[in-house]
């Protein structure tokens, strides 16, 4: 190691010689013409600058690294001209605010972006364990941010694009030696890959789908507290919340210690939503805490009842339209006001957030009215569709038998003018 020091060092010492010999090269970027020809992990950065955000803004080395990029060798380095290699800690969140703090400075590049990202960042975990207890093995910018490669959230290349922000956290949260210290599972993000939302993020290009920070918060990362969870799930599923904070189950979840919306849904591993979790049936969520017997037990399986009920109804009068309109039936208003049976269905299963089968019951109620209808509504087609089918096979009877009659008739005009002819 102290060779491979001593020959970057005389390197660098033959380029100040080259760059005091030529003018010429006084306004070069000496930083990027040591580091090229070094190769390696010391050009690695070179390479991964050139497509950075900060690159394409027109800055450059110091910008970051402080020194003096005209000054060829290691005196471009020196500590009194700001040099500060490479940022770690604390120090990182000096050097990126100097920028991203000053809304006059940053409102000339980019007037959207906020610049409270490093005030947000103190109050988060990283933050609190950094500046208050000064661990400098928590995340910082560059963590999230990768340093030379920054690139803005929506390209899909950047470790902050939607698709990547759960392997950017995973660098640390996914690594068992690095989170022993604080007695952190690791398997957050391979949970959260076998979930819905991950579902909807990668296979369905769904870039709203949540991902680490849309749960967690990014700059001032959090755990939601067990109380303020429902919020938390509520910015996209705020009808469900809206139920559950006037329920019974918001209060006594909140007096056992327990998080509202992951005891039945977990949270990183969130599935699919399914009838068969309602209800006391084995794998419904209701039986982990309620038995038959008890009251929340019997208000589980009258609500799976009644969404049975009411999802049996629609299928019933959808098969029977479909069949009509298969057959040629004109039944397309049908149809169209058999959706608000469906529409029933999906607030009566968002109701049952609310634990009250009287709420539930009235969606449900309303919901079967509607498919009633529409399910007469098919039987009238079909009974139309027999009715002109009958009419169909009398009428060709009819014409059949005159047809038959005609042809009787014509043979015994022929026949009798063949006798007088004779």
């Amino acid at each position: 190691m102290g060779r491979q020091r001593v020959g970057i060092a005389a390197f660098i010492w033959l380029v100040g010689l080259t760059g005091a010999a030529g003018g010429a090269q006084a306004q070069e970027n000496n930083c990027v013409t040591c580091h090229s020809a070094l190769g390696g992990r010391l050009a690695a950065p070179v390479e991964a600058f050139q497509r950075d955000i900060h690159a394409e803004k027109g800055f450059g080395c110091v910008a970051c690294h402080g020194g003096d990029a005209s000054i060829a060798g290691m005196g471009g380095m020196a500590r009194e001209l700001g040099f500060v290699g490479r940022p770690r800690g604390r120090q990182v969140l000096d050097v990126c605010g100097r920028c991203h703090s000053d809304a006059d400075f940053m409102r000339r590049y980019n007037p959207s972006l906020r610049v409270d990202q490093v005030t947000e960042y103190a109050t988060s975990v990283h933050g609190r364990r950094l500046l208050e207890l000064g661990d400098t093995a928590v995340a910082t910018c560059l963590s999230c941010h990768p340093a030379h490669n920054v690139r803005p959230p929506s390209d899909p290349l950047s470790s902050v694009h939607p698709v990547n922000v759960a392997a950017t956290c995973a660098a640390c949260h996914g690594d068992a030696d690095h989170m022993k210290p604080y007695g952190i599972p690791t398997d957050q993000r391979e949970k959260y890959e076998r979930s819905v939302h991950w579902a909807a993020l990668s296979e369905q290009g769904d870039l709203s789908a949540p991902t680490c920070n849309d749960c967690h918060g990014n700059h001032g990362a959090t755990p939601p507290g067990i109380s303020w969870v429902g919020n938390v799930c509520g910015q996209c599923h705020s009808v469900m919340a809206d139920y559950y904070e006037e329920s019974r189950h918001a209060t006594t979840f909140t007096m056992l210690g327990v998080p509202g919306c992951a005891t039945c849904h977990q949270n990183h591993e969130v599935t699919r939503p399914a009838d068969d979790m309602l209800g006391l049936d084995e794998g419904a969520v209701c039986a982990r805490c309620h038995a038959p017997g008890d009251r929340g037990g019997e208000t589980a399986l009258a609500m799976r009842s009644m969404i049975d009920s009411l999802q049996a109804a629609y299928h019933a009068a959808d098969s029977l339209l479909g069949a009509a309109e298969n057959h040629g039936m004109e039944v397309s208003q049908a149809l169209f006001e058999l959706g608000g049976a469906n529409d029933a269905l999906v607030t009566a299963r968002a109701a049952v957030h609310s634990f009250d089968r009287e709420i539930v019951g009235a969606e449900v109620t309303d919901g079967l009215e509607v498919a009633v209808r529409a399910f007469a509504r098919g039987e009238d087609a079909m009974n139309e569709l027999r009715f002109r089918r009958t009419g169909l096979a009398v009428s060709v009877v009819i014409i059949l038998a005159l047809i038959a009659g005609l042809l009787l008739k014509i043979r015994e005009v022929d026949y009798r003018a063949t006798v007088t002819e004779t």
